[in-house]
C-alpha cells in the first residue's frame, strides 16, 4: 500500500514522502492516527504542486540564512563575564548567553540551534560554536570570553 506522510514517523520517512507499508500498519495505525493519508493519483499531483511551490519558498530561506551566517562571521563577537584572577568564571557562558549576545547585535538565532563546542564554557579565552540557521545551512562562529573583576 503506497501513503503519502503527513507528518515525521520515525524509522519510516519524513514529512510528503510517498512510502510503501504492509496494508495493515497503514489502515490501522498510520491513517486514524493522521500520519499519513493514501497515496491516490490526485493526492499526488496536489503533493507534486505543493512540493515545487515549497521548492522557491525554500530557496529563498536558504539564501537569507547564507547572508546571515556571512554578517556572522564578519562580526568580532566578545562576551563579558565576572572571572577570577586564574581566568576561570564565575558561572559559565552557555547558548542562552550567545543568542542574547546576537540579539543585541540584531541577529535573532533560536538557542536551541547554537551548540557550544565542548560544552559550556568556564574560562575566558576564545571559543568556537556551532550554529544552524536552517536545515542546510550551518557554520562554526569564533567568540571570545572577556573576564571582568568581580
Amino acid at each position: 500500500m503506497d501513503i503519502i506522510l503527513t507528518q515525521d514517523v520515525e524509522n519510516l520517512g519524513f514529512k510528503d514522502e510517498v512510502v510503501t507499508v504492509k496494508d495493515g500498519y497503514g489502515r490501522n495505525f498510520l491513517i486514524p492516527q493522521g500520519k499519513a493519508k493514501l497515496a491516490t493519483d490526485s493526492a499526488k499531483k496536489v503533493l507534486a504542486e505543493n512540493l515545487r511551490q515549497r521548492a522557491h519558498k525554500e530557496e529563498k530561506l536558504i539564501n537569507d540564512a547564507k547572508k546571515m551566517a556571512e554578517q556572522l562571521q564578519k562580526n568580532e563577537l566578545k562576551i563579558s563575564a565576572k572571572a577570577g584572577k586564574n581566568g576561570k568564571l564565575f558561572g559559565a557562558i552557555t547558548n542562552n548567553h550567545l543568542a542574547d549576545e546576537l540579539s543585541k547585535r540584531g541577529f535573532e538565532v533560536d538557542r536551541r540551534f547554537i551548540t557550544i563546542l565542548g560544552g559550556s564554557v568556564k574560562n575566558v579565552g576564545n571559543q568556537i560554536a556551532k550554529m544552524r540557521l536552517h536545515r542546510d545551512v550551518s557554520f562554526e562562529l569564533e567568540f571570545e570570553v572577556v573576564g571582568t573583576d568581580a
